[in-house]
Formats: C-alpha cells, sequence, structure tokens
C-alpha cells in the first residue's frame, strides 16, 4: 500500500480507502462485511470512509464493531453529516443542532472517542455557512474530529468555507466528490481551487458504479444480483452509464488494461490516483476477494500514451459539466 498526504495537511491517508456506503448494513450479511474489512486492513488499507447515512446508520454501527480491537492510532477513520437520520425536521441539514448531535451518534456507533475527518455531505443552502462552520469548529476544538471535509462542494464554496476554517482555526483539508473516467466534472473549478487551497479529494465511484469493471455489457441485460439490478443498492446512480454507447466504448478498454497488466477495476482505480489532488480512491466491496484485486492498484504509474488512448476511448460519453457537482436546493 501507497499513502499520501490528504491535501497539505501532515494527515496520512492510504492511496485506496475502504468505503461501506453501499454494502455494510443493506447489501451484505454482517459477517461478508466484516470480512472484507479484514481483508482491507490486511492489504494495507488504513483508511475508512462511511456516513451516519448509510444503510439508515447501521453502516457505522457495522464498521465500528468490524473495527474493535484493532489499534486506534493505527486508523483514520472518516464519517460524514447532511443526509436524514430521523424523522424530525432537524434531523438533517448543516445546523448547529444536527452537527452536535450527529457527531454525537457517529461516535457512538463507531464505538470511537473521535473520527480523523468529519464532512459536510452536501451543502445545505437552509443554513447559514457561519453557522455551520462555527459548529464544526466546536467539533474540532472538542476533540471530536481532527480534521473537516466536504462531500460535493461546488469550487465556490469550498473556498469560501476554506476562509471561514482559516479564521476558525480548524483544518478543512478535503473534498469528496464522485471522480472516475466516465465522470470528470471536477476537473475544471474544483481540483484548480483545490490544489490553490490545499484541499486534497478523497474520491467515490472511481469504477463508475462498476461499469468500468467491465462486467457490464451493451444489448445484454446487467448480471443477475448486480447494483444495476438492485433498487436498494444503487441502481439509480448507476443508470446514467447503462446505455450500450458507454458500455461499448468501455469494452474497448480491456485491451489497454491487459497492455498495462491490470484488470479493469484496478484500471479505473489507478487512472483516478494519477491526479496528484486525488489523495485516496474511496472503493467498496461485497466480499474479501474484490478487496484483494483493487489495492493492486496503487502504487500504479500509468504511461502518458496510456492515459491519451483512455482519453481517445471515453471522451465521446465522458461528462465533464461542472455544475453537475450540486446539493439539493432544499434539505431532504
Amino acid at each position: 500500500m501507497e499513502f499520501r498526504h490528504l491535501g497539505r495537511s501532515g494527515l496520512l491517508v492510504s492511496e485506496i480507502s475502504y468505503g461501506n456506503w453501499i454494502t455494510h448494513g443493506s447489501q451484505v450479511e454482517e459477517e461478508a462485511a466484516t470480512a472484507c474489512v479484514r481483508a482491507a486492513l490486511d492489504t494495507g488499507i488504513t483508511t475508512f470512509d462511511t456516513a451516519d447515512v448509510y444503510a439508515g446508520t447501521k453502516a457505522e454501527e457495522v464498521l465500528g464493531r468490524a473495527l474493535k480491537g484493532e489499534r486506534r492510532e493505527g486508523l483514520e477513520i472518516f464519517t460524514k453529516v447532511y443526509w436524514p437520520t430521523g424523522p424530525g425536521r432537524n434531523d438533517r441539514g448543516l445546523s448547529r443542532k444536527h452537527i452536535m448531535e450527529s457527531i454525537n451518534g457517529s461516535l457512538r456507533r463507531l464505538q470511537t472517542d473521535y473520527v480523523d475527518l468529519y464532512q459536510a455531505h452536501r451543502y445545505d443552502y437552509s443554513t447559514p455557512l457561519e453557522e455551520t462552520m462555527e459548529a464544526f469548529a466546536d467539533v474540532v476544538h472538542s476533540g471530536k474530529a481532527h480534521y473537516i471535509g466536504v462531500s460535493e462542494w461546488k469550487a465556490s464554496q469550498i473556498r469560501e468555507a476554506h476562509g471561514l476554517a482559516r479564521e476558525l482555526r480548524i483544518p478543512l483539508v478535503s473534498s469528496q466528490p464522485q471522480y472516475s473516467m466516465l465522470w470528470r466534472v471536477i476537473e475544471a473549478e474544483v481540483i484548480p481551487t483545490s490544489e490553490e487551497l490545499g484541499v486534497g479529494q478523497i474520491v467515490w465511484s472511481p469504477m463508475a458504479q462498476g461499469v468500468l469493471s467491465g462486467k457490464y455489457l451493451p444489448g445484454q441485460p446487467p448480471p443477475a444480483g448486480s447494483r444495476a439490478t438492485d433498487e436498494k443498492s444503487g441502481a439509480g446512480f448507476i443508470a446514467r452509464f447503462m446505455t450500450d454507447e458507454v458500455l461499448t466504448r468501455v469494452q474497448r478498454l480491456k485491451p489497454l488494461a491487459d497492455q498495462a497488466g491490470l484488470t479493469m477495476p484496478q484500471l479505473a482505480i489507478a487512472w483516478v490516483l494519477q491526479n496528484p489532488n486525488v489523495s485516496s480512491a474511496i472503493v467498496g466491496a461485497s466480499r474479501p476477494e474484490q478487496v484483494h484485486d483493487n489495492v493492486k492498484a496503487a502504487g500504479v504509474k500509468l504511461d502518458a500514451d496510456l492515459l491519451k488512448a483512455i482519453d481517445e476511448i471515453v471522451e465521446p460519453v465522458t461528462e465533464r459539466d461542472p455544475a453537475k457537482t450540486e446539493s439539493p436546493a432544499q434539505r431532504p
């Protein structure tokens, strides 16, 4: 495993981090989820990403139990706040009330005294940014989180929040956006702004919801049990990539992966790690062997000719519109 600094902070994170958005507490049983966490630890992954909303708070509980007994100082545990975690009007968003209640709930479920990174899961247009950042400052200054990050925030929002964070003397060091060969909306604005401010990307869905694994074939129904067939595990997210044009072009990446001595998932993960502003790529898994396969992308260097060949194949179906980085206009 290779390690990178999270932005310009002193925190080192594993190039590949383990996330449990779809799997833990919902798609796979706890025994299988724990086996995947053990596999991650065995392969050198030390960075684990979750959120209070995943599986209705159950994902944090599963991860907490799976990591119990590990040396806490040797782990980097990340979680998030924003999406609804209860039926109340204040059980959502980035108000001071919800942030202060949510960090306590997350720590209880994760069975830890602190998280290494606490992230705003979306931008909250219903709460003054000053209120949100002051609450985050209290979380950091109380020792419940070491660093602050955001997820799916626009470049202008990151810049404003970073300025407030400096005034409040807290380290806003990360952005967690979707990023892959097919989804490059952060390249025009978010990445240049982040590079300037010392913010690193922790990218999710480097395999475009599994499409870049090559298992979905044009003109054929998706494999039984795959994400594209499961409405509870992200079928809505993957739908944008499930066109014959996209799937045909993905199949054309297979010879390039073979040329590089990589599997298709490894190529997809290695591709996002070529961007120097990417601190870590999040992978998920429902089976331990998937973890063992994915981590082989760590440390891989793709040459310029290969990167150019990839661009030529996927460019017609690549999404680059910065406006696609968005948060709900109103709290969900």
